[in-house]
């Protein structure tokens, strides 16, 4: 009782797409752990590379991998070496083709999972979670967030006891499927045990027909060049972005 669904979750087929994209038949159980596994070795891999979300589509013998991230040249690599060598890695994983698309977040502030992840790697360079969350805050209400909330669960300052503290600027409205509300858990390991933290990010509400692809608003990167094409305007299926009311 008394428990948030993930907002995510919530508006899936609403305002939000699914990440794994494909037909399952009998072999869905199988192809659900590869994507786990695609997804685990991706981020654990590429740990430096700030990596928000890993988006899977298969065809009968071609497996795409979409990576959202907000440092496009760590993946890329020179002449694009290291994309080359993570392609061969996914390909011996999976034992189909691999096709790996990169689209930059341009706006790293307003990514719950970001987010998240800043707040946790300063929490273990033993920054005060204070300090890292308010900073977070801030960034994220500089960057036009209609709102936020962090919420953080352990052995705050070593304390004895485990407790929460939840810190909000601006408006959450979980109860309303049109609102754009980014959501994201991570953990930080520190010498007191681990500490859990949940981020909100309201970013506005969506009116009108939009595409459901994770992918809106994105720019897409190539291996061969630093500059990409939009997907601000249209996401991959052509159709235009609806409108987001302020």
């Amino acid at each position: 009782m008394g428990q948030k669904t993930n907002p995510i979750g919530n508006r899936l087929g609403i305002i939000r797409g699914w990440e794994s994209n494909w037909y399952g038949g009998n072999d869905y159980g199988d192809k659900l752990a590869e994507d786990d596994k695609i997804r685990k070795y991706v981020q654990t891999r590429l740990s430096k590379a700030s990596v928000s979300r890993v988006i899977i589509e298969r065809t009968l013998k071609l497996v795409t991998v979409t990576i959202t991230t907000a440092r496009p040249g760590i993946i890329i690599g020179r002449g694009g070496q290291e994309v080359d060598k993570l392609k061969e890695e996914l390909k011996k994983i999976t034992g189909k083709d691999i096709q790996i698309n990169i689209f930059e977040i341009k706006r790293p502030e307003l990514d719950a999972n970001l987010v998240a992840a800043s707040i946790a790697r300063q929490i273990e360079g033993r920054v005060s979670y204070r300090r890292a969350i308010k900073m977070a805050i801030a960034a994220a209400m500089r960057m036009n967030a209609e709102g936020i909330k962090v919420m953080i669960s352990g052995r705050l300052n070593g304390a004895e006891m485990a407790r929460s503290e939840s810190y909000k600027e601006g408006r959450i409205p979980l109860s309303t499927f049109r609102a754009d509300i980014d959501y994201a858990l991570d953990e930080a390991h520190t010498t007191y045990g681990r500490m859990g933290i949940k981020v909100w990010i309201m970013k506005g509400e969506i009116y009108g027909k939009r595409e459901l692809s994770p992918l809106v608003g994105m720019t897409k990167k190539s291996a061969g060049s630093t500059t990409g094409k939009s997907a601000s305007d249209k996401g991959p299926g052509g159709h235009r972005k609806a409108r987001r009311k302020k």
